[in-house]
């Protein structure tokens, strides 16, 4: 079953990754960002009341708000500095990016949580490395390198963070519910983004246009979807949190055939199509692996 939650899960990040670029095009990130923690907010509202209620639950634990609270902490982070390179960046070079992900959590699950993927598991991981070596030939050749734009290097710092985070997620929910770590997650990051505005709003007074559009209310419903879908693959006990990240790698194809029809990011297609093949091999070994 976790297999098929982290399938969903992959998709999810994939039209999130879609509407973000949609709703980022030429608009303010701050406002894009605050909207995106406050409509995750009222999207997972109903177990915020149910947690509160549950007077024997984790959550009046104060303890248990401060975990919760550094997973948000990092998070956010980790959004601020990726909507940013989303923003300036072609959608196809930020799913590249973002494709070193599951390699920083695949490396921290063996030697935290010392998992053991088998052979065919394996294979796939080998597949999915192949794929982002050919998706950094395919950065360099249209001219995106670290030394030359610093949106390359925001991106890159996106992903440590996220793989922080996805490592994280494992010590949580063998303490917490899927369901509540969501609702309490979005609820903190929806302060610290309250704060951020505030303090921005008073301060620096951001000249950045806001233009309301419906794909950001899109936003907010896809990462909540593959959040959830992502905590309870992890949630179940033999839900292994390398193997769950590199499927959703996967989410870089519903990204890179949206770049490519509709935004027409068309430069090196042989190239790029050539890795989505190696993509999908590497995620049919893993699941066929998983399914053993």
């Amino acid at each position: 079953m976790w297999i098929l939650f982290a399938v969903i899960s992959s998709i999810s990040l994939g039209f999130y990754d879609v509407f973000k670029k949609r709703a980022l095009e030429g608009n303010s990130v701050l406002m894009v960002l605050f909207l995106n923690t406050l409509f995750c907010t009222l999207y997972m509202s109903p177990a915020l009341v149910y947690t509160l209620n549950d007077m024997y639950g984790n959550f009046v634990k104060p303890m248990s708000h401060v975990y919760i609270f550094i997973k948000s902490v990092i998070v956010t982070s980790s959004w601020l500095l990726g909507y940013y390179a989303i923003k300036y960046l072609p959608l196809t070079i930020q799913g590249s990016i973002n494709a070193l992900r599951p390699i920083l959590v695949l490396v921290g699950a063996i030697i935290i949580f010392g998992e053991h993927p088998n052979v065919l598991q394996w294979t796939g991981i080998v597949l999915g490395f192949f794929s982002l070596l050919w998706v950094g030939f395919i950065g360099h050749r249209e001219g995106y390198s670290f030394s030359s734009n610093k949106w390359m290097w925001a991106g890159f710092a996106s992903v440590l963070l996220w793989a922080a985070s996805g490592l994280y997620d494992k010590f949580l929910l063998m303490q917490f519910k899927p369901i509540n770590v969501e609702a309490w997650y979005s609820f903190y990051q929806l302060v610290i983004m309250g704060v951020v505005m505030l303090v921005v709003g008073i301060v620096a007074k951001p000249a950045a246009k806001f233009q309301w559009r419906w794909s950001i209310l899109f936003i907010s419903l896809f990462i909540c979807a593959a959040d959830l879908c992502y905590f309870f693959a992890l949630y179940e006990p033999d839900g292994m949190v390398s193997i769950t990240s590199m499927i959703r790698r996967g989410s870089a194809l519903v990204s890179y055939f949206y770049g490519i029809i509709v935004l027409h990011e068309r430069k090196s297609l042989r190239l790029k199509i050539f890795d989505q093949l190696l993509l999908i091999a590497g995620m049919t070994c893993m699941i066929l692996g998983s399914l053993q």
